[in-house]
């Protein structure tokens, strides 16, 4: 990115974090993370629906897809990395074979977790077929899937071990 001069420009870099609150909002965890040097930059606030009330309307109740995120401009949804990779390697368990345990093991080995936090199973996996499904396509046509296709070409069939 150039500015009006024509050098090299580079914006800031921004970390970000998100904290799950399941317990009462807590002042103390405002000033430790300001202390730290955070800026809080949203509140999002959520409750149980009573079946008496319909939601409002334009209301988004949908989940975002596992593996998508809301782009920082709230416009659009883009590549989470994180999860992506999670799909990417289910998806290489998939094309290999390999059961479900495994695929399961080698998710969690490599430090992978569900959206909630906790470690994939068996059950979890298979639930995220629909998804591996309408995502496969963009995924099969990837340089990256091309890289990994070239690894588990020449590895022996999972019998073999």
């Amino acid at each position: 990115m150039s500015d009006a001069t024509g050098s090299d420009f580079k914006g800031p870099y921004f970390e970000r974090m998100k904290d799950a609150i399941s317990a009462p909002f807590s002042e103390e965890l405002i000033r430790r993370r300001t202390a730290a040097g955070w800026q809080m930059v949203s509140i999002e606030w959520r409750r149980e629906l009573p079946d008496t009330e319909a939601a409002a309307a334009g209301a988004f109740d949908e989940e975002i897809p596992y593996g998508l995120r809301i782009s920082e401009d709230c416009k659009r949804l883009e590549l989470e990395p994180r999860e992506h990779a999670a799909l990417t390697e289910m998806m290489e368990g998939l094309a290999q074979d390999l059961p479900y345990s495994a695929i399961v093991s080698a998710l969690n080995e490599q430090g992978f977790r569900m959206r909630d936090g906790r470690p994939w199973t068996r059950v979890a996996v298979f639930n995220m077929m629909p998804r591996l499904i309408e995502v496969g396509p963009r995924l099969f046509s990837s340089e990256e899937w091309r890289k990994r296709r070239v690894h588990f070409e020449n590895a022996p069939p999972p019998d073999a071990m």
